[in-house]
């Protein structure tokens, strides 16, 4: 079966920019049955001839991150071929989500070695096939005794091995590119494992034009601030490639974030917002769809570095609204812990941060410290920065509890952001007693920390730049010039984020710079076209700006 793409971008776009976001959306969400809505998928196997074109559809849903339409569709070709020993392939492959990092459940597990050991047992005449099924039995063998890391870099291995034996396998390419990405570090600046990986998908681009895996995989490639500008075109395409899955439609704003382009990104969260919401309405999810709660994260962010306030408070009461989520996991448990603090921390409501409450308290979240720990992190900063160094220490004492907390095998992100975030803590609370070298030297250390492990695809950034608050530091003691550096720093890593251009503007205030506070001014000023907020920093650029402007 053949999938082609049939919808253009320019229809999505000008129907996300009209859509007010609701949870109870009813945005049409094309389903499996209608053409032309997942990209071109021709994945060839033994299979009978129906079977395969179920196969086709499945893969192409599984190439979108859409686990569960996948799962489904690989059922349906057991139905038609009970002896597709690749579809059991398909199956294991649906139970492991290669980017979220963390390890499918025991259950999924033992789900997972189950259909391995049937697809085995089927042994498909071709070797290639084999290859396909030993791979992901490299991932499932031993799963009660090795490690997460161990397992996948096992399936990695065994990728290039199926990839260096049949080059001209497209499909092994792209999987193989997918098995570097699930593999790479945190911490390799130097992109080895992306770079190989974008390499390789871009190698079948131009062949593949319409492959959702190709383009959606390039994002993920280069989804990092020094190689963002790489996956603009295929930033820009994806979603009109697989319109009907609600990833496709999110995934583009990893690179709009990126690049700091705010109104890309909230035009197709929306639209994957909506297609989230439409896909459990559909389905009848006893509860919201994680995909969903993913995109709404992303929306939130980017309505607050446009001053959106209004929007971005639709989204933090739609969040608190959320009574259950499907499935539990930290790409639920991220999003309602980390909606709340940005609503607060961005805008810079010191003494809201100080007492935000953890909810929602149905959320299992003795079982996710990283994402718990967003909440005490929030009201030690605003604690500190409200002058109560008292009450900020005993979230300090929470957040290095919940860092002891982090399993052994947790990803090296989450364990540096716990580190990050329990510096800063210490940094803002000596500040605010006026130890200010010691804080100063705390939150040097935080912001290197941070700049050393570049964040994953769950979150649209940290909860806040460790060098934006460090560049806060270095202004509330008066070194206006060493804090330009860092804003400047900070936009550089992410361009177009409010507060560290209205920083950068006040630091060239503070240091006699008129034409590059004005500058700094003017970018604020220019995204916040759409601002529904009447922020105290926008008034002021606005100020200075025609103050400027006018002469003395």
């Amino acid at each position: 079966m053949i999938l082609t793409r049939i919808m253009s971008r320019a229809g999505i776009l000008a129907a996300a920019l009209g859509l007010c976001y609701s949870p109870a959306a009813t945005a049409h969400l094309p389903g499996a049955g209608d053409e032309g809505q997942l990209g071109r998928i021709d994945f060839e196997i033994s299979c009978i001839g129906p079977a395969q074109a179920s196969f086709n559809e499945a893969v192409a849903w599984l190439h979108s991150f859409e686990y569960e339409r996948a799962g489904a569709t690989f059922r349906e070709v057991l139905g038609r071929d009970a002896s597709c020993a690749m579809a059991h392939w398909g199956m294991a492959m649906s139970l492991w989500h290669q980017l979220w990092v963390t390890s499918p459940s025991p259950a999924d597990l033992a789900k997972g070695a189950e259909h391995v050991r049937h697809a085995r047992a089927l042994a498909p005449d071709s070797g290639r096939e084999s290859r396909y099924i030993e791979a992901i039995g490299a991932f499932y063998s031993d799963y009660e005794k090795l490690n997460h890391r161990s397992r996948t870099l096992a399936y990695q291995k065994a990728m290039a091995e199926l990839h260096a034996s049949h080059p001209e396998d497209r499909e092994a390419s792209i999987f193989y590119a997918l098995s570097l990405l699930a593999t790479a570090s945190p911490t390799d600046k130097t992109f080895r494992n992306q770079l190989e990986s974008g390499a390789l998908l871009e190698a079948v681009l131009d062949d593949n034009p319409d492959h959702p895996g190709i383009t959606h995989y390039i994002i993920h490639s280069y989804d990092s601030p020094e190689l963002a500008e790489r996956a603009l075109q295929a930033a820009r395409r994806y979603a009109t490639i697989a319109p009907a899955s609600a990833h496709a439609n999110h995934m583009p704003s990893h690179i709009f974030t990126r690049r700091g382009l705010w109104q890309e990104s909230i035009a197709t969260n929306l639209n994957a917002a909506a297609a989230g919401s439409a896909y459990a309405a559909a389905n009848g999810l006893k509860g919201r769809w994680d995909e969903e709660l993913h995109a709404i994260s992303y929306l939130m962010y980017a309505y607050l570095q446009g001053a959106q306030d209004t929007k971005a408070k639709e989204i933090l009461i739609d969040t608190q609204t959320i009574m259950a989520v499907v499935p539990i996991g930290m790409k639920a448990a991220y999003p309602l812990a980390s909606n709340p603090a940005r609503f607060v921390l961005e805008r810079r409501r010191w003494n809201d941060a100080a007492t935000l409450t953890v909810l929602p308290d149905w959320f299992p979240w003795e079982d996710y410290p990283a994402a718990h720990a967003i909440t005490y992190y929030a009201r030690a900063l605003g604690a500190a920065r409200m002058g109560d160094p008292q009450q900020a220490t005993v979230e300090l004492k929470m957040l290095q509890k919940l860092r002891r907390a982090l399993p052994t095998d947790v990803n090296a992100y989450w364990a540096s952001q716990l580190e990050v975030q329990t510096n800063a803590a210490e940094a803002w609370i000596a500040h605010a007693e006026g130890r200010g070298k010691e804080a100063l030297t705390l939150m040097r250390t935080a912001a290197n920390l941070e700049d050393g492990v570049d964040k994953l695809p769950l979150t649209a950034g940290e909860v806040l730049p460790a060098r934006e608050l460090l560049a806060d530091m270095l202004l509330d003691q008066g070194d206006a010039a060493v804090a330009l550096a860092e804003y400047e720093a900070v936009l550089r890593a992410a361009p177009n984020r409010f507060n560290a251009l209205f920083g950068a503007g006040t630091a060239a205030d503070r240091i006699g710079d008129d034409d590059k506070a004005t500058f700094y001014y003017e970018a604020l000023l220019a995204q916040s076209e759409l601002s529904d907020s009447m922020r105290p920093a926008l008034k002021h650029a606005r100020d200075f700006v025609a103050a400027n402007r006018d002469g003395p």
